[in-house]
């Protein structure tokens, strides 16, 4: 007869996420696991796998959380260039409200893990092509509105975005001053312009 779980595993899996992002995959051994989401060893095992089945599963619930809704909400947005605001706003506010400097789960796992882990790396490449995709294509409905430049392709416009938009991701790691990220966000707006 199984045994019933007496823990919550989105629970876990919520904890999971939340201690390898703040410590890395490397960083975090078993016993901080077992420590941290307080369950025992074979627990753990039994129902996430081994330690690298948990990463996954917790990178993936990031991108679940934090990144798709982000993204889905171009669907129902009307101005593009709020929109976009609204990308960097939420990377600005998870940054001021984060007692722990972090950073981004999603880009320390890519200089972390990416090089070495094929299955790392795919998860990431699929968060920053979907990001790139939601960004072209706010840019693109700016360009057809006249709002944003047609110099540059949407997408070229986008990579330029995106790119200080995963430094604006690693300068928080060491650096959370609201004006210097109020001065990313507008000089990256700015350049988008028409002129």
């Amino acid at each position: 007869m199984a045994r019933t779980k007496l823990f919550d595993e989105a629970l876990i899996l919520n904890k999971a996420m939340n201690l390898f992002w703040e410590k890395g995959y490397n960083a975090t051994s078993a016993q901080d696991l077992v420590d941290g989401l307080n369950i025992s060893r074979s627990s753990l095992y039994d129902t996430f796998g081994d330690k690298h089945s948990l990463f996954v599963k917790a990178l993936k619930l990031y991108r679940e959380e934090r990144i798709d809704p982000v993204l889905n909400g171009l669907e129902s947005a009307s101005d593009m260039e709020q929109y976009i605001r609204d990308v960097f706003t939420t990377v600005k506010d998870d940054a001021l409200n984060d007692t722990c400097s972090k950073g981004c789960f999603m880009v320390n796992s890519a200089v972390e893990m990416a090089p070495t882990d094929p299955e790392i790396a795919s998860i990431v490449y699929g968060i920053m092509v979907d990001t790139e995709k939601a960004i072209t294509q706010a840019i693109a409905i700016g360009q057809e509105r006249g709002l944003f430049s047609t110099k540059h392709s949407a997408q070229s416009l986008a990579r330029f975005v995106f790119n200080a938009l995963n430094g604006l991701r690693v300068t928080v790691k060491f650096d959370t001053d609201k004006r210097m990220f109020d001065d990313i966000v507008d000089v990256s707006l700015a350049a988008l312009k028409v002129s």
